[in-house]
């Protein structure tokens, strides 16, 4: 008979083995973002325009008219344009 300790935790470490993979995963492909970044600054693009830009791009377009709407607002509060 198989003990369902012993099951338990050959699940467990299957579990955290895919979660160290992934998180090694991971860390390469955000080496591989800050390298296109680093390369688009070489070209003269501003890499910290560019990320806004990336999030801004993640949401739909009523989250974005709606984040952009309170930026103009707290900008316009605070005297800064807009």
């Amino acid at each position: 008979m198989t003990d369902d300790g012993s099951i338990a935790a050959k699940r467990l470490r299957a579990f955290i083995e895919r979660i160290e993979r992934l998180e090694e995963e991971k860390a390469a492909l955000a080496a591989d973002i800050r390298e296109v970044y680093a390369e688009a600054k070489g070209d003269g693009f501003d890499a910290k325009t560019m990320r806004q830009i990336v999030k801004l791009r993640k949401l739909d377009s009523a989250d974005r008219a709606e984040q952009e709407a309170l930026l103009d607002l707290y900008k316009a509060a605070l005297g800064l344009g807009g």
